[in-house]
């Protein structure tokens, strides 16, 4: 949703992502993205099939005794259904982790698989997470054209309930598991929007395709078009992100613009080495992010020279669905004073997830890292305040203005100016 690069059920490896489930792709599938879009993740690391059961420890055996005393004593036999409790004692072990970036995918949605890396899937089209504080469920950001987007979600929509069942108490994989279905299928959504106002919206799910990099003409407040910068929107980070931005880049230079606008504001991350890569681009050196695993031990990435992208003057547009791999986009492209960042707080995805496959069919996407920006700043639960604080009134959603790309404009406009000797 989660979570950004993933992979297909058959690859295993690393993501920054958490968002497996939450960042519903809320596909008929689970996908993955260095915060994830639900699913794998990138190419580095490796996952292989979990072997250990509860039962191969003396203190998980009582859940088998508990299953015993409960069909042979319980009153009502009629309710014991084998596959509910079982699916009540894994979410049971995965809720008391208090992690909501580490899931379990059930072997159904799991074998429907999710290929995010070719960056296409059915589902409405949104990403979801589990508000650490609150325990809600939340809308980080629908994709760009998605069914979700066109229906009326919203960035931030806390999903009340589905289909007239309310999501209080809910898992982000138990929302995913009730919001996915097959293309053509509806789905109706309860949410309350940030305004406070309720509202009930039926979605047609569909197969979503998504780009990972746009570019398009922009205009300023006064409606002008903008013609010597160039933006250029980040919606995804999949396997294809950094040679296709590479490209654009290399191409806005050929082109004569003086400076890019980069829009991270829809960006839930990607893949750990596409989106240091994509980091990278920008920069001629210097930290990228910093890995810290749960035994304290540290892994650093870096950038290196040779890269089109290093010197040209550089704005990032971030808010709440800036997660996982797009914050540690800013943060490193901050942190090495190499672009400004314009509009509101990211989302606080601030962890290294990795997928598991399990005896079951079905799979569990478990955290297994945090990271830190190049300034040892945490990200995970707090997010990424932006140097220039932009926030979008009632009216301006309304009449879409979009007064954080204004500011972004502005900003950039004055920096190249004043940079020119």
């Amino acid at each position: 949703m989660v979570g950004g690069s993933s992979s297909s059920v058959t690859v295993r490896s690393l993501t920054l992502g958490g968002m497996v489930a939450l960042v519903v792709v809320l596909l008929s599938v689970m996908s993955g993205v260095v915060g994830f879009v639900v699913g794998g993740g990138g190419e580095e690391g490796g996952g292989g099939v979990a072997t250990i059961s509860p039962s191969d420890n003396a203190d998980f055996g009582v859940l088998d005794e508990i299953y015993k005393v409960i069909r042979e004593d319980f009153v009502d036999q009629s309710s014991v259904d084998q596959q509910a409790l079982r699916q009540g004692a894994i979410d049971g072990v995965i809720e008391a982790l208090d992690d909501p970036h580490t899931i379990y995918i059930d072997p159904e949605s799991y074998a429907l698989g999710v290929d995010v890396i070719s960056g296409e899937f059915q589902g409405i089209g949104a990403r979801v997470e589990q508000d650490p504080t609150t325990r809600e469920i939340v809308i980080v950001a629908p994709f760009r054209d998605s069914p979700a987007e066109e229906a009326g979600i919203r960035s931030e929509d806390v999903v009340l309930a589905v289909d007239g069942e309310s999501t209080e108490g809910w898992s982000v994989s138990q929302a995913v598991r009730r919001i996915r279905g097959p293309e053509g299928s509806q789905v109706t959504l309860s949410v309350r929007h940030t305004n406070g106002e309720t509202e009930d919206i039926t979605v047609t799910r569909a197969t979503i395709v998504i780009p990972t990099v746009f570019t398009r003409t922009v205009e300023d407040r006064d409606g002008n078009a903008v013609d010597e910068l160039a933006y250029v929107e980040l919606e995804q980070i999949t396997e294809k992100t950094v040679p296709d931005l590479r490209t654009t880049v290399a191409d806005i230079r050929d082109q004569g613009y003086r400076g890019i606008i980069l829009d991270l504001r829809r960006n839930p991350g990607g893949s750990l080495s596409a989106t240091v890569d994509v980091a990278d681009l920008f920069l001629e050196g210097g930290r990228v992010l910093t890995q810290v695993d749960k035994d304290g031990n540290e892994t650093t990435f870096d950038a290196h020279p040779g890269d089109a992208g290093e010197n040209i003057p550089l704005v990032l547009l971030v808010g709440h669905g800036s997660a996982s791999g797009a914050e540690v986009i800013a943060g490193a492209l901050r942190d090495n004073h190499r672009a400004v960042l314009v509009g509101e707080t990211t989302f606080g995805k601030g962890s290294v997830n990795h997928l598991r496959e399990l005896s079951d069919g079905g799979a569990i996407y478990i955290t297994i890292a945090r990271w830190l920006t190049p300034n040892g700043e945490q990200i995970e639960g707090i997010g990424l305040a932006p140097d220039i604080q932009v926030t979008p009134s009632e009216e301006d959603i309304e009449l879409d203005r979009d007064v954080q790309l204004y500011s972004a404009i502005d900003y950039l406009r004055q920096a190249v100016q004043a940079a020119v000797p």
